[in-house]
């Protein structure tokens, strides 16, 4: 199995497999609206502009998973991203990212980076095209050093 074998849904309740991303760059994301983290939405979003069009796709995944702060249903969330911090990049359904109920994308992101549970909202996960390489970021990081990876793997590329 590969990442690209899982469905994934869109806040909208459009289906989406991940294969339709096999040759561009993903920065996977576990967001949560209520979080001390929520600014990195921002920082997140500029990442998108800045890489689009070199083939790198930001993926918003809410999570409820962390002292329940994305208790917003998935419209809200939408409405909230967009309008609070102008995300424009694909937002999906709100997930588990942990235990049985774990989304298989988030069960597959674990497994392949160490079997390290998710520890907050915004952990980050950055695959290269073709599944070349997975990253991961801690909460904390900021997107703008994702961005240098990012720019690191595209120069080398």
């Amino acid at each position: 199995m590969s990442i690209y074998d899982i469905e994934v849904t869109h806040i909208n309740g459009n289906k989406q497999q991940l294969s339709d991303y096999r040759d561009r760059y993903m920065v996977i994301v576990n967001t949560a609206s209520q979080c001390g983290l929520v600014g990195q939405l921002e920082d997140l979003e500029e990442l998108y502009q800045t890489f689009k069009e070199e083939g790198v796709v930001v993926l918003g995944f809410p999570s409820n998973q962390f002292m329940n702060q994305e208790p917003l249903g998935n419209e809200e969330i939408q409405t909230f991203c967009e309008t609070t911090y102008n995300v424009s990049f694909p937002l999906f359904e709100k997930i588990d990212v942990n235990g049985d109920s774990a989304h298989p994308l988030y069960q597959y992101l674990v497994k392949e980076t160490k079997n390290k549970k998710i520890k907050w909202n915004f952990t980050k996960f950055l695959v290269a095209p073709e599944e070349a390489s997975i990253t991961r970021f801690a909460p904390t990081t900021s997107p703008k050093k994702v961005k240098k990876e990012i720019e690191l793997l595209i120069k080398s590329n």
